[in-house]
């Protein structure tokens, strides 16, 4: 990578960031130029965290209180988030994943205002039976619509071949019988547990500065609530629980699952390696996805990720095929040649510099610009540390990583076949 490129990663890169008294971390990158602010406030809570201590109370949740909770912070006694936005102009969301809940906006305008709502929103949480009686039904339906999607199913039954007990089986909405075991004092535990500033990130980039957002903070009078929290986990064998899995729904093509179980990884260069592993087996530029493509085996959305979590780390290739079978060996081939062989260093450095330009490209945009700095909080290691490992990693380690990893007896596959083929 020449170093006028590798200059402007780390400028990109570069971000104010402010440990608060109450322990919040804040991150600012300001974008001069630019019209829009978008603000991330988030939590290091998951759907992964279903059994904890706070301050020594055992916790033990059903599936999908994480996700049941981020839909009820938009909610208070004086009236709707969503509504109080409307009247900024701000367009809010959020979102629940394995191991963080995010809420974020993006305005134009009033964006003190927007900032004001977002902070209270989460620092003042309200539930009452009636209210969490009616979310029960929304998200029901919610659930019922991802039970309808392939695509989530084969991911979610691929966690359940790979894992013994870890909670990442368990749906990111939980079932319709888990949500309608929770309760207020469970919501509010949760919130005693994981929604404290130190517990807690505020990441903006765009039209702002790092004043107008200590300035939020200021106004919203954050508490420092010191807590003890531990999180409690069973320990997971490194074999996997379920080699195969099969089942139907009414698709007009079969999908297809690989997964491999992983020991968990540390350090960004470790990351950084994984990643780049999927792209070397069967991203878009690799010899086995020409062959899959040009012959007719797979649509285009057949591609790998890596998943790296707290007590588990895996890679997962998925997509539609007609030859779920013929496509599991080709994969399982192409990852053993790239073993004995090595990967091809042209396709090593195109991959690399391709890494590049996205970080390039994603942190010159303010959505993603506050995504990635949110992230890094979330990975406990500064944005930079993680393009430095980039641009000092080898084709040399890349081989020698994957000599331990991506083995077949640490594999599980899931088909999912269109109706019309099951002969039970």
């Amino acid at each position: 990578m020449q170093n006028d490129a590798m200059q402007a990663v780390r400028r990109a890169a570069a971000c104010e960031t402010i440990k608060l008294d109450c322990g919040l971390t804040v991150l600012v990158r300001p974008m001069p130029g630019y019209s829009g602010v978008h603000a991330i406030y988030g939590t290091r809570f998951g759907s992964i965290d279903l059994d904890f201590e706070v301050d020594g109370k055992a916790v033990h949740l059903p599936a999908g209180v994480a996700h049941f909770l981020e839909h009820k912070m938009f909610e208070s006694e004086d009236g709707d988030a969503f509504a109080k936005y409307a009247k900024t102009g701000a367009a809010a969301n959020a979102y629940t994943s394995f191991d963080k809940t995010c809420y974020l906006f993006t305005a134009t305008q009033q964006m003190d205002e927007s900032l004001d709502i977002l902070l209270s929103m989460v620092g003042e949480p309200y539930f009452t039976e009636a209210t969490i009686a009616k979310e029960q039904g929304i998200i029901g339906q919610e659930i019922k619509m991802y039970d309808d999607s392939p695509d989530w199913r084969i991911m979610t039954a691929l966690f359940q071949c790979l894992y013994h007990s870890h909670p990442i089986r368990h749906d990111i909405a939980g079932t319709v019988e888990s949500i309608a075991e929770i309760t207020p004092e469970m919501l509010y535990d949760c919130c005693r547990a994981f929604y404290s500033p130190g517990n807690m990130v505020l990441a903006a980039a765009g039209n702002v500065t790092a004043e107008q957002v200590l300035a939020a903070c200021e106004r919203a009078k954050l508490p420092a609530r010191p807590v003890s929290m531990r999180r409690l986990q069973s320990p997971e064998p490194p074999t996997v629980a379920r080699e195969r899995m099969e089942f139907s729904m009414p698709l007009a093509k079969a999908c297809l699952g690989v997964g491999f179980k992983e020991a968990p990884v540390q350090g960004a260069k470790a990351e950084v390696i994984c990643d780049m592993l999927t792209e070397l087996i069967c991203g878009g530029m690799t010899p086995l996805y020409r062959k899959l493509y040009d012959e007719g085996l797979v649509n285009p959305g057949f591609d790998g990720e890596f998943l790296l979590l707290e007590g588990c780390c895996c890679f997962l290739f998925t997509g539609e095929t007609d030859q779920p079978e013929t496509v599991r060996q080709l994969l399982l081939d192409e990852i053993a040649r790239l073993r004995a062989e090595g990967v091809d260093g042209e396709l090593f450095t195109l991959c690399k510099n391709q890494m590049y330009g996205e970080m390039l490209q994603d942190l010159e945009n303010i959505e993603d610009a506050a995504t990635a700095l949110a992230g890094s909080f979330f990975r406990r290691r500064a944005l930079a540390e993680e393009i430095e490992a980039l641009a000092s990693l080898t084709k040399a380690e890349v081989d020698e990583a994957l000599q331990g990893m991506l083995c077949e007896d640490r594999s599980a596959t899931v088909v999912i076949r269109p109706e019309k083929e099951d002969k039970a």
